[in-house]
């Protein structure tokens, strides 16, 4: 099958996917403020669409869009049935997780433990790519444990590409695999951007995107002179606001920046929308709590969100009050 390079383009700026952040409702935010930033969804495991309520995984809107979905699973099998299931509801691309180093991902047998294990996952891969058209990328670390040379890495990513994968995602860090939690997973482990740096000279023909540490668009800048695309995680959801200037400083896109009170503006009708089908407030705003980051009366904002927004009945008018508290 040809390589799908549908996105390559897009693929510049990425929003990671985050356990518990990346839901629908983040995504739909994130949307507003980037036309441009490809959205990842959380992982969703195999089992939890196997067995599970697929709707709740998978629902989301189209406005969403470009979205890609990621999966936690090691049965090739099962892969397949689920990337078929992420193409029928109009998903992008479908994100093979092989990063996340939690025990409960790794008593399952999948995320970074995966690592050690390359031709399982070069055939996982090509399951997925019979399955569906669109792209299949795959999200890794710069190894595991010991198994950290970068040898190692390159033997991980040369069998997986020659099973089709066109496109990984490389969290600059390795994993511990026992002995860290993931928190400190992602803030122990060094920073080795010039690994990755490394394998886009040595493997030129795939698109490589780096993830780790990155809190800047300048950052980003610097990093594109040496890989083809950047994710950047948590910065983008304390910061949301950061995504306002991707489309013209990453893209080159011009037109005019939506204001902070534009985009609460821009997600009132959604908001309406969602508590009308019984969605509580809480679940859309407390992605939103980081807009006003750096602005005077941020801390009001947050503050009056965290308290009225759990509230029984807390509807639109929690975010119009707490608008008022901020002073720009």
């Amino acid at each position: 099958m040809a390589h799908n390079t549908s996105l390559f383009a897009t693929h510049k700026f990425c929003v990671a996917p985050m356990l518990d952040w990346s839901d629908r409702h983040c995504r739909y935010f994130h949307r507003l403020i980037s036309k441009h930033a490809v959205l990842y969804t959380e992982m969703v495991t195999t089992g939890a669409l196997l067995n599970g309520d697929i709707e709740r995984h998978l629902d989301f809107t189209q406005q969403e869009r470009p979205v890609a979905l990621q999966l936690g699973g090691s049965a090739a099998k099962d892969l397949a049935v689920c990337s078929k299931m992420a193409q029928d509801y109009g998903y992008d691309e479908v994100n093979l997780n092989v990063g996340c180093p939690s025990d409960r991902v790794q008593n399952g047998l999948f995320g970074a433990c995966l690592m050690a294990k390359p031709e399982l996952v070069a055939e996982c891969v090509a399951a997925m790519r019979n399955a569906v058209t669109i792209p299949v990328s795959v999200k890794s670390r710069i190894g595991i444990d010991d198994q950290d040379s970068y040898e190692a890495l390159v033997h991980f990513i040369g069998s997986v590409a020659a099973s089709g994968c066109h496109t990984f995602i490389i969290h600059a860090r390795k994993a511990w695999l026992s002995g860290l939690s993931p928190k400190q997973n992602r803030e122990v482990p060094p920073l080795r951007y010039d690994m990755v740096k490394r394998l886009k000279q040595d493997f030129p023909d795939l698109e490589i995107i780096i993830n780790g540490g990155i809190t800047s668009l300048e950052q980003s800048t610097d990093l594109l002179q040496s890989v083809d695309g950047v994710m950047i995680g948590r910065e983008a959801y304390h910061n949301p606001y950061l995504l306002a200037d991707v489309d013209g400083v990453i893209y080159q896109q011009s037109g005019k920046l939506k204001t902070r009170h534009e985009i609460v503006g821009a997600m009132l009708p959604y908001i309406q929308q969602q508590l009308a089908a019984g969605v509580r407030l809480h679940s859309i705003t407390r992605h939103m709590l980081g807009l006003f980051h750096g602005i005077k009366g941020a801390r009001a904002w947050r503050r009056h969100l965290s308290e009225q927004g759990p509230k029984i009945g807390a509807d639109e008018n929690v975010i119009l009050r707490a608008l008022e508290l901020v002073q720009l």
